[in-house]
């Protein structure tokens, strides 16, 4: 069935919905009128252009679930993982919402796609104010000043997110665990709502017990002994406190929980977080349903790329690649005391370093930003680079030896996928405590700060030739080694149980829907 989809401000209207089997990947868009693509933009409505299908039963059968990320790449990205494989099934059309800015990346990722078809991105516009352009309307280069100007912005789209779910009236609403709200508009017009956290499930029972239990102030979390803040994290952990303590608002994450319709859906594996995934759902009386690694496969066309071409003259496992994150940017002194441990080292490396835009979208010069002298110093066998780089690819290049990572969750799972060990250096949020678990596991060793929190140098390059070189990084290079094969043979087997989870727990809206008569 060709289809054509159109928008304006979250308002949809359909025609011809009754049997939705094959969908064209669509964008639902408030600016444009495109009907010849099967990407259809237009003002105003969604208006579905359908062939007839004779396999009535399988449209029966087909749920249409709307997904809703939060606007940081971090989350999209296993978001879009997650549709991919419920596209996969026969059961599902998703849709999914972002922002016109997000959604961009997302259709690039989609070319190619095998059921790229059941797949409808549809565009969540925000206000554009003088502070806060639509460029802004992401948290990917977004200046950290503005954060709470973007976290307003999309809490006052609520009316067209809102319109969005009447137009589409989907089956199921997969949310965001920082968008509580949207599992409050779902639930109003008896949408079951699924709360899906794309961080770890270790971070998130440490959360939630500091919510049921916050006198304790974390020191009775029951694995306390492995999973903590170390003493110059103090403020991580006081942050945490703080929030537990405040009786006046229930903290996003736990309340997305505790709104999820009977499951919760997390990013991960038991293999790893098998006695986390317990204990939170223990605590919170939900089921906890761990949907795998989630991690995006390389993309063929960047095999051309430079990169790749500079790692193919580098020799097996000789390599290191340095990254922390689409959205984190190291302070000066940071980044200085990374750059001379890097020089001193010795390895190759891959290095990204990545820079918040100034306030008129402009870039920060690279060369004036590391140490004098430093590109000259480290010749050939260091690559510096200031824009986007093809993750997946670089690590699944047999010539990396190490990851020398801040620790977020999707960095971690793309690491264990491809075997590479991990060089952990958490710097906010979720990562210290990742980065324990990283340990715990025995896929990564962390460099620990100095009392004060200062990053070391000798303490990098240590590190770096443990995991690397040394005879002593070995059983750490075996157990990443073994992870990735025990990840290659699992496949998707979580999926097959999420998938008839998802279906029981829509059955169970529409028969209670019956029921009361909606």
């Amino acid at each position: 069935m060709l289809r054509s989809t159109n928008a304006i401000n979250g308002y949809v209207n359909e025609t011809r919905m009754s049997n939705p089997t094959n969908v064209n990947n669509g964008l639902v868009n408030s600016h444009t009128n495109l009907h010849d693509n099967g990407h259809g933009l237009a003002n105003g409505h969604v208006n579905v252009l359908a062939k007839s299908n004779n396999n009535n039963t399988q449209d029966q059968n087909t749920l249409r679930i709307l997904m809703f990320p939060w606007l940081a790449h971090g989350h999209i990205s296993p978001f879009l993982e997650l549709a991919k494989k419920l596209a996969n099934t026969k059961n599902f059309i998703v849709y999914l919402c972002s922002t016109p800015v997000n959604l961009i990346s997302v259709k690039k990722k989609l070319e190619g796609v095998n059921n790229s078809s059941s797949i409808i991105l549809v565009e969540l516009h925000l206000e554009e104010t003088t502070a806060l352009p639509s460029c802004y309307h992401t948290t990917n280069g977004l200046p950290p000043h503005l954060m709470t100007n973007l976290i307003q912005a999309l809490t006052n789209s609520i009316p067209n997110f809102k319109n969005i779910l009447d137009g589409l009236k989907p089956d199921l609403l997969i949310y965001d665990s920082l968008q509580p709200w949207a599992a409050d508009a779902a639930l109003e017009r008896h949408i079951p709502a699924v709360d899906f956290i794309t961080s770890s499930t270790v971070m998130t029972s440490f959360c939630y017990h500091m919510y049921k239990n916050p006198q304790g102030k974390g020191n009775d979390f029951p694995f306390i002994d492995t999973i903590h803040f170390r003493s110059y994290e103090k403020h991580h952990l006081e942050n945490i406190i703080a929030r537990s303590e405040n009786t006046t608002k229930e903290w996003s994450c736990i309340e997305c929980i505790n709104k999820s319709s009977d499951i919760v859906l997390i990013k991960g594996m038991k293999e790893i977080e098998g006695k986390y995934c317990d204990y939170l759902s223990k605590m919170c009386g939900k089921k906890i349903m761990l949907v795998g690694p989630l991690v995006q496969e390389p993309n063929q066309d960047d095999e051309n790329s430079f990169i790749i071409k500079w790692l193919n003259g580098k020799n097996e496992k000789s390599t290191i690649f340095v990254s922390f994150g689409s959205e984190y940017f190291l302070t000066d002194e940071q980044r200085e005391e990374i750059a001379h441990g890097l020089e001193l080292t010795k390895v190759n490396f891959v290095w990204v370093v990545r820079f918040p835009k100034d306030s008129k979208g402009g870039k920060i010069n690279l060369e004036d930003s590391l140490p004098k002298g430093f590109l000259t110093s480290i010749g050939d066998r260091g690559l510096v680079l200031d824009s986007w780089a093809p993750q997946a690819k670089i690590l699944e290049h047999p010539s990396i030896g190490g990851f020398v990572s801040h620790c977020g969750w999707s960095s971690i799972m793309e690491s264990m996928k491809y075997g590479v060990p991990i060089i952990a250096i958490p710097m906010h949020l979720d990562q210290p405590i990742n980065s324990r678990l990283v340990e715990e596991v025995g896929v990564g060793v962390e460099v620990v700060r100095s009392d004060n929190g200062k990053l070391l140098k000798n303490k990098l390059v240590e590190l770096i030739d443990k995991v690397v070189i040394k005879e002593e990084g070995k059983f750490v290079r075996e157990k990443a080694k073994n992870m990735s094969e025990n990840i290659a043979l699992n496949g998707d087997i979580e999926m097959d149980e999420v998938v008839k989870e998802i279906v029981r727990v829509c059955d169970m809206m529409k028969e209670a829907s019956k029921k009361n008569g909606f």
